[in-house]
């Protein structure tokens, strides 16, 4: 709607045509609209609406990468969505490096595949941190080992089972990684002139930065591209109570791995003794043979048992358990 003037705006403005101080070819000039020129070879199939969606999907994802990720590489891992956009599937092919890391993602139920893509630098950092060094990434660039392969395909593999969660106000989804890509030219999952919307995730392990691009064809997310709209995702967003989150934090805590130790007894010998210790000899404790033993859970005394067998290892059976307040 246009903007409605006031009459003194309308005697002012018939004023200043009849004086000539506003020439009125001037204001057809100003009434004019750009035009701007459509390249039908790339259509624009995405809209802003669309990449806006997809960057608050991939905010989550990026939230539960910076979660999990840290339990596997037992460093800091820091994940944020850089830019969204959307080019030809030949300009973003022809923009990847030799070697690269491509994760070919098959992306049901929805039709066809879609990729992420791994900055080799982050590779190497995930690699050397997997084989129990600082974490530091190479100052050149070689090809990737088959061991090296097998180390990020684990990593990949949890990072898609990640992206569960934050797709689900769109559609329930349940990527498999196919395999992992080195060459480019060996990843030409959609034709060159197809669509694909990108979206760039900052990645910082450590102290090596790096980006993520998760990789969407038009083709593969044709049959949800309605429900990429924010009034959508919102409609649809389950409230998650404390009793929900509760749940998730209680989950993570019985995946945490704790060492639990039973004490048979203590004995105080000489360090000649020690030191003269044969196969057969015998060191008394002070325990007797039919008298519980305490289980420790870390530090802490939590258990009362009695020592046996299980199959052909040793072993105890929890005769009572010690509370708190004990």
């Amino acid at each position: 709607m246009g903007e409605v003037l006031s009459q003194n705006e309308i005697d002012s403005l018939l004023a200043a045509l009849s004086n000539g101080e506003l020439d009125a070819e001037d204001i057809k000039q100003q009434d004019e609209k750009q035009v701007r020129n459509y390249d039908f070879a790339r259509p624009a199939k995405f809209s802003k609406e669309h990449l806006r969606t997809l960057e608050i999907i991939y905010e989550h994802y990026g939230r539960l990468v910076s979660t999990n990720l840290p339990m596997y590489l037992r460093k800091n891992v820091q994940v944020s969505v850089a830019s969204s956009e959307t080019v030809a599937f030949s300009e973003f092919s022809n923009a990847l490096s030799n070697p690269v890391i491509l994760g070919i993602v098959n992306f049901q139920p929805l039709k066809g595949s879609m990729m992420i893509e791994l900055s080799p630098n982050l590779g190497y950092a995930i690699i050397d941190r997997m084989l129990g060094g600082r974490g530091d990434a190479l100052d050149k660039y070689r090809d990737f080992s088959e061991i090296e392969l097998v180390i990020l395909e684990k990593i990949m593999v949890l990072c898609m089972q990640l992206m569960k969660d934050p797709w689900r106000n769109v559609i329930e989804i349940n990527p498999l990684l196919e395999r992992i890509e080195t060459n480019p030219q060996f990843a030409q999952i959609i034709a060159p002139n197809d669509m694909i919307a990108i979206v760039t995730l900052n990645v910082r392990i450590g102290d090596v930065d790096g980006f993520m691009n998760i990789c969407l064809p038009f083709f593969t997310i044709e049959d949800v591209i309605d429900k990429l709209n924010t009034k959508f995702w919102y409609s649809t967003m389950k409230d998650s109570d404390d009793e929900d989150y509760s749940l998730y934090v209680e989950d993570l805590i019985r995946r945490a791995e704790v060492p639990v130790k039973a004490y048979l007894g203590q004995s105080i010998i000489t360090v000649s003794d020690f030191a003269n210790l044969q196969i057969g000899d015998i060191i008394k404790l002070d325990t007797k043979a039919d008298e519980s033993l305490p289980v420790f859970v870390g530090n802490i005394k939590k258990f009362m048992a009695v020592p046996g067998k299980s199959g052909d290892g040793y072993a105890v059976r929890v005769t009572s358990v010690i509370r708190e307040e004990e």
